[in-house]
């Protein structure tokens, strides 16, 4: 123990003496930002606190690093591994500068992560809840202005293999000549049930005379909340409305308002829509309805897919929207391992002295290079603990802060698990073979040569 001491006497002097206080202020002020609106509605506040918690977490680290160590100095027993601690825990900052790159890259990677598997899952979840038909039929190249008209509805209606058929009209409507139009949607809803027929965000009033359901757009655009008195534009005039709900929509950021195809049809007088929604009979199949369908007299003007088709296509656009973000992931965490690369070559030859006096007193060139790679187990370990709980409070400010105030739409959090277990192990795995490359080269010398300046 003694001889520990003396041999890493010089990095003592390196441990900071006093609590990070700027870290922790980072850190205090990141967590302050996020309760803050946006600005001019961009979420420079979130992105803000983000930057502060990665300043704030990297600042802490050397403390960490420290305290940590030094815990498990005293707990272990075996020589690589005293060794090891002994100099982490004495020379914190060196072991901060690799860390700093780790944390940094891998606690991005885990809020990145976070954020695209909640926003899909999120996704999936609103495609299954909207998506309740069994087929969905609409005119070839669907607008607002391609639609069927009242006999073509009757003769889809009463095919013979056809349950149920629900039709959807909407149109684009503006109530605010400085922002984009509005999306109105009118449709079978169930007054008192409107989350089977939607995704329903908090309660719903239940019993109005003209319920209207607002998308969370609307929240942050128009201020709409539940119980609200609206005015809305219906063929030309001004009619009111009373807000019963709001419900979650990933398809439109300007905004769009749910109504009763009933009330709809009664104030405009319109009956055509522009799809339908059908559910088949028991003993019929999609494959004899899809026939029906074909055997139609406007059958060339029709484009039909099952909820699955639907559902899969959009997440597949889901997925090459956000490739470009597993891309920069992995160059993140290709960087981070670039610095503990370059962080350990610098380190282990300035310390090709302290391995020669080590080899002196019969420790040998394996054992050396077992120290070197546990050193950078153990770095990587703690940064990437430190990465997942710091890329776990960026991921709640992207989700709930940042997403929010960007989009205007929330979302569930889900933390892909088996993905960033897998990503940890590897970078561990990476990290500690880093170390372990980097140090050959400084233990491939004599041990005269290492230390011939000192005689």
């Amino acid at each position: 123990l003694e001889f520990r001491r003396v041999l890493f006497r010089s990095d003592i002097a390196l441990a900071p003496l006093a609590l990070p206080w700027p870290g922790l202020v980072a850190v205090v002020t990141g967590g302050v930002f996020t309760q803050l609106p946006p600005v001019q509605g961009l979420p420079l506040f979130g992105y803000l606190a983000i930057a502060l918690l990665l300043v704030g977490s990297i600042a802490l680290m050397p403390r960490a690093a420290a305290l940590l160590f030094t815990v498990l100095a005293k707990r272990w027993h075996g020589l690589t591994g005293s060794l090891s601690l002994a100099r982490l825990a004495n020379a914190p900052n060196q072991a901060a500068i690799a860390l700093g790159g780790v944390l940094a890259s891998f606690s991005l990677m885990v809020a990145m992560a976070i954020m695209v598997s909640s926003f899909r899952d999120s996704v999936d979840d609103w495609l299954q809840h909207l998506l309740s038909a069994d087929l969905y039929v609409r005119v070839q190249n669907g607008g607002e202005h391609a639609r069927f008209g009242a006999i073509e509805q009757q003769q889809i209606t009463q095919l013979p293999s056809v349950a149920r058929a629900e039709g959807t009209r909407h149109q684009l409507i503006t109530l605010d000549p400085a922002r984009p139009a509005v999306a109105l949607i009118a449709r079978s809803i169930d007054a008192n049930a409107p989350d089977h027929s939607f995704t329903i965000v908090g309660d719903s009033i239940k019993g109005l005379e003209r319920p209207v359901w607002g998308s969370e757009a609307m929240v942050d655009l128009y201020g709409w909340t539940p119980g609200q008195r609206v005015r809305l534009p219906i063929a030309g005039r001004l009619e009111s409305f009373t807000v019963a709900g709001i419900w979650r929509d990933y398809a439109r950021q300007s905004g769009a308002i749910m109504m009763r195809i009933e009330d709809y049809r009664q104030l405009s007088g319109d009956v055509n829509v522009n799809d339908f929604a059908l559910w088949i009979k028991r003993d019929a199949s999609l494959q004899s309805l899809r026939k029906q369908l074909d055997a139609l007299p406007f059958a060339a003007t029709l484009e039909y897919a099952e909820p699955g088709e639907i559902r899969a296509v959009s997440l597949k656009i889901f997925d090459r929207s956000f490739a470009v973000t597993y891309v920069l992931e992995g160059v993140a965490m290709v960087i981070g391992l670039f610095g503990v690369a370059a962080t350990f070559s610098a380190q282990t030859l300035s310390r090709a002295k302290e391995f020669g006096m080590l080899r002196h007193i019969g420790i040998t060139r394996k054992q050396i290079l077992k120290l070197l790679a546990s050193e950078g187990s153990l770095l990587a370990g703690l940064a990437i603990v430190a990465g997942f709980i710091l890329g776990w409070c960026i991921s709640l400010i992207l989700v709930f802060i940042v997403n929010p105030q960007s989009f205007h739409w929330t979302m569930e959090c889900h933390i892909p698990s088996a993905l960033l277990v897998s990503v940890a192990v590897l970078l561990l795995l990476s990290a500690t073979a880093t170390a372990l490359i980097s140090g050959r080269l400084a233990v491939s010398g004599s041990a005269v040569r290492a230390v011939r300046e000192d005689w």
